[in-house]
């Protein structure tokens, strides 16, 4: 009788935590979490404060650091900023997803990002308001989408009754989120995946491509506007599921 095989060895499969953008809050990921949940996957999608990528990175790197276990790092949009700085400070992240996001290098600012880009019209589309920073009646810049152009620079694939939504609940971030100066970026040490939405009039598919492919990661690229995980929640499961099992 031949010696039975051994079984393959698998580690635990790793957290998803997903990071919303700006502009947004993490009910942006509900389509996807929704699928993720039905494949067994235990999601946490915590909130991003939006008040710079130094500020917001520590809090995620927070988040990941009191979760046992591996980590996969979800991020859409300024959310990829924040992750690529937050797994640097966190020692159990395995791999990073991409969402239509900023991959950052290291010394690099999304504001000149942005500019650089030709397919985004989203600079052209804020309106500036101010906020209290909590320091002696200081106040501090902030953005927001004008909601007269929210849906064609943000989500331009959704129904208007969705998207004027959308634009009534959203989050401003701090301009400090494009002035910040983004640390040495994890994806230089850990795998990573990417989505790469052709219509992304707000990060720019242009330059979302361009920074996964500097990123060396493994590229899908769907059709559909900046909010890809809303409009096409089952592709972006499906690369995070992948990016998941390379992870276990």
């Amino acid at each position: 009788m031949s010696a039975a095989q051994p079984s393959p060895q698998t580690g635990p499969q790793p957290t998803v935590v997903l990071v919303h953008g700006a502009f947004a809050d993490a009910s942006s990921w509900s389509g996807v979490i929704e699928r993720l949940q039905q494949q067994g996957c235990t999601v946490v999608a915590p909130p991003n404060p939006l008040r710079g990528v130094a500020t917001d990175s520590a809090y995620v790197a927070s988040v990941v650091n009191q979760i046992d276990g591996p980590v996969l790092l979800v991020g859409h949009s300024y959310g990829g900023a924040v992750i690529t700085n937050a797994a640097s400070a966190a020692t159990n992240v395995v791999g990073l997803v991409y969402v239509a996001a900023f991959a950052p290098g290291e010394g690099e600012r999304l504001g000149d990002i942005e500019d650089s880009s030709r397919d985004s019209v989203l600079m052209a589309a804020l309106v500036q308001r101010q906020y209290p920073t909590g320091q002696d009646g200081e106040t501090a810049v902030e953005f927001a989408i004008d909601p007269a152009r929210f849906r064609d620079a943000f989500a331009a694939d959704l129904p208007a009754e969705q998207t004027a939504v959308m634009a009534a609940t959203q989050r401003p971030v701090a301009a400090a989120a494009f002035s910040d100066v983004c640390g040495p970026p994890a994806w230089k040490t850990l795998p990573s995946w990417a989505v790469v939405a052709t219509g992304d009039k707000a990060a720019g598919s242009d330059v979302v491509r361009s920074m996964a492919q500097r990123a060396g990661a493994d590229i899908v690229e769907v059709e559909g506007s900046h909010v890809i995980m809303v409009s096409q929640p089952q592709a972006v499961a499906n690369l995070i599921l992948k990016a998941v099992q390379a992870g276990s």
